[in-house]
This record gives C-alpha cells, sequence and structure tokens, in this order.
C-alpha cells in the first residue's frame, strides 16, 4: 500500500492566505456574490477554492468533519500536514464540514449553537459542480440592498433543511464552493425558493 501524496499548498503562505481569508470575508459579507478562490490547486476530489478555504480557516483548534464522498487518505493526510486539524467522525462535533451537494441529509447533525452561544455552531463547506444552473432563489437581509437572486444546483431538500435549521441566531453559516470560485450563505439570509 503506498502512502498518500502530499501537495502543494498556497504558493505564498502568507499572502495567498490573507487573500483567501479577504475573499471569504467579502463572501460572507455580501451574500449570494460570487469570489474568486484560486490560490491554491485542487486536492484529490476537493476543488481549488474548497482546498483554499481549508488553508485558510482549519488550524489545530478546529474539529473538522469530511464527508464521505471527499474523506479520503490524500486529503486527511494533506490536511493533518498543512492544517493540523483534527477529523473527527461525528458532524455533530465539527465545527466545520466539508460536503457535496449530493450530502445534504448530513445537514440535521450539525450543531447550529445556543441563543447564548451562537458561534458553537457548525461552518459548512458545501462543494458544487458550478455556483448557476439551479432553482432561481432570493435571497434578502444584511450585506443585501434589496433583493439578490442565485441560481444554486441545490435540491429542494438543501433549501427546507437550511430554512428549518436556522433560527437566528442560531444556525448554520454556509460557503459554497466550485472549481476556484466560492459564495456564502450565512445564517442571518433569508432564502426564499422562486
Amino acid at each position: 500500500m503506498t502512502a498518500p501524496v502530499l501537495v502543494p499548498a498556497f504558493a505564498d503562505p502568507v499572502l495567498n492566505a490573507q487573500m483567501s481569508f479577504r475573499a471569504a470575508l467579502k463572501a460572507m459579507s455580501e451574500p449570494g456574490l460570487i469570489a474568486r478562490a484560486d490560490y491554491a490547486e485542487a486536492l484529490d476530489m476537493m476543488h481549488p477554492a474548497t482546498f483554499a478555504l481549508a488553508l485558510t480557516l482549519f488550524d489545530d483548534d478546529t474539529q473538522i468533519w469530511l464527508s464521505p464522498a471527499l474523506d479520503t487518505p490524500m486529503v486527511r493526510a494533506n490536511l493533518a500536514f498543512h492544517c493540523a486539524c483534527p477529523v473527527t467522525d461525528e458532524p455533530q462535533q465539527a465545527d466545520l464540514a466539508i460536503m457535496t451537494a449530493a450530502e445534504v441529509d448530513y445537514l440535521e447533525q450539525f450543531r447550529r449553537g445556543t441563543d447564548r452561544d451562537p458561534e458553537l455552531s457548525c461552518t459548512v463547506i458545501v462543494q458544487l459542480d458550478s455556483l448557476e444552473g439551479g432553482r432561481p432563489v432570493a435571497l434578502n437581509g444584511p450585506g443585501i440592498e434589496s433583493e439578490r437572486a442565485v441560481t444554486l444546483p441545490l435540491c429542494e431538500r438543501f433549501w427546507s433543511a437550511r430554512d428549518r435549521l436556522n433560527d437566528f441566531p442560531r444556525g448554520l453559516d454556509f460557503f459554497m464552493t466550485s472549481q476556484r470560485q466560492l459564495m456564502a450563505l450565512p445564517r442571518s439570509t433569508v432564502a426564499s425558493v422562486l
């Protein structure tokens, strides 16, 4: 059995981590807008934007959960090497999670925080084939002047689960990634399927 291959992380660790963090902040502060996240290459099944977010947000104090579709020896080895993050097999213990759009049934298992400690919720990175091409959804809330429409290729079960699990300040924050792009849907954003 061969050992998993380690891949390079950011070419310029400090500058690329800062740029990736700024892209994540911009996406979270302006829900529904697409930001570039092309500071890393792909890691096995992870798109470049997904890996860049992992390199930016994961550290040794962060419990990570990987969905079955993305949990490979290569991914685990590289996250351990580059981020030193512990990987848990229990979704309810995760601070941050990575999953694909087909795995929406796991959403019910993530922590949503409490009214007193909403920061104890899980942030979920959902890797998609594209950030467009799905049913139109209208977004409203902080960071959106009036209304913003997105067409994320997510099933109705995702939107209904998100709606059911969010009770501000409790809820899940999402990053959506695809290839070298990312978008954010914080828990404060109201999504109405059109």
